[in-house]
């Protein structure tokens, strides 16, 4: 198959820059805000992650789609992102775990792609602009009538999109933890992650949850159920939970208005409680904080996290942070930032066994520096007991 056996497709900014390419996966229009991501692997792991519901999604890495696509690496059930923007893209994939192409997964799921475009020329306009909403289409070939549609989509800020991601039942999680291959073993430093004699029972709220989050917490020992979105703190409670985690998620944290007033309900209650990523800004907000939006985000593998000089590779994946002036007068301390912007990455609360990061400890895909943080959240609900 050659290059222009593929449909014509253009990608337009809402600052008015348009990018001819090709079209991969499924054919029409489809807008949401354009973000970057700079990791080098893992394409299907971000494409899955509901934290990308609303996004189209450029990917730094020059070629996309050369190990094909499988249904063990899924994150979530099908695929949240809006689109995908590549420069080159593989068509016939090489690896012995592949079920499919990447063209034919997304053509699958009716999701858009666009490639032949120079993505770093994309990543620069955002670095310097901000991400910002675009649309990819191959239907509308104009980029002034592009354009004019890319300008009445409502932009991310204020937009509460827990409820297109979360489950719409409440399940316990049954699957296994890891394949042989995947990272699995629980460290040793922490006797009880493994094998307690009972099972630690965490409730998690589903914003949007990743299901690599889900094995990890299997893989420390816990038994877990996992409840929508909108679930009242009362319903979860009645659970009598050893723990309750809150998931990633997408959309603007401070439009999560239901999940806040939970939060701040659950805290109350006083249980171990572990937030990543939207848990972690649902809960900086429950306690009294602010968030804002970030100007073109951390999507990533290779964010730096850490503080008092200890340091750990993180994989990224947000566009909004918590406001570090308002902590001022809050009963919590700050335990992880940004080190590339010095934005708060990681909160404790002072009193309560109650912690929370800006970033994807289950390293799926990533680096495995941070599994720590389960080890410590299994450690709370130990001491809880």
């Amino acid at each position: 198959m050659t290059l222009f056996s593929h449909p014509a497709a253009l990608l337009v900014l809402a600052d008015g820059t348009a990018y001819p390419g090709w079209s991969f996966g499924a054919l029409g229009t489809s807008l949401g805000e354009v973000v970057f991501n700079t990791g080098m692997t893992g394409y299907q792991e971000v494409l899955t992650d509901p934290s990308y519901c609303g996004q189209l999604v450029t990917f730094t890495y020059p070629e996309l789609g050369n190990t094909g696509v499988n249904a063990e690496d899924e994150e979530s059930a099908r695929p949240f992102v809006r689109g995908a923007i590549a420069r080159n893209l593989c068509f016939e994939p090489s690896n012995w775990r592949s079920q499919q192409s990447l063209p034919d997964y997304l053509k699958q799921h009716n999701i858009p792609g666009i490639y032949g475009i120079d993505t770093r020329s994309l990543t620069r306009r955002i670095r310097s602009a901000g991400a910002m909403n675009g649309a990819i289409s191959t239907e509308i070939l104009d980029p002034a009538q592009l354009h004019a549609l890319v300008l009445q989509a409502p932009a991310m800020e204020g937009l509460n999109l827990t409820q297109e991601v979360t489950t719409a039942v409440t399940y316990e999680w049954s699957q296994p933890t890891e394949k042989a291959w995947e990272f699995i073993e629980a460290s040793s430093e922490s006797p009880s992650a493994s094998n307690p004699p009972e099972p630690y029972l965490v409730v998690a709220l589903d914003f949007g949850i990743k299901r690599n989050i889900l094995k990890r917490l299997a893989s420390h020992g816990c038994r877990i159920i996992v409840v929508p979105a909108d679930t009242p703190a009362t319903e979860i409670l009645q659970l009598n939970p050893d723990g309750i985690f809150l998931s990633n998620g997408p959309g603007d944290p401070a439009a999560v208005y239901p999940g806040i007033e939970t939060v701040q309900q659950l805290v109350m209650a006083q249980k171990p409680m572990f937030g990543i990523c939207l848990g972690h800004q649902l809960l900086g907000l429950s306690l009294g904080a602010e968030t804002f939006k970030l100007k073109f985000g951390h999507r990533g593998l290779n964010q730096p996290a850490g503080l008092d000089q200890q340091v750990e590779i993180t994989s990224q994946n947000h566009g909004f942070a918590i406001t570090a002036n308002s902590l001022d007068a809050l009963d919590v301390e700050i335990t992880h930032l940004n080190l590339n912007d010095k934005t708060i990455a990681g909160l404790r609360h002072q009193s309560l066994p109650i912690f929370s990061v800006q970033y994807h400890p289950e390293a799926s895909p990533g680096p495995h520096d941070a599994d720590y943080l389960f080890r410590q959240f299994i450690d709370a609900m130990q001491a809880s007991r």
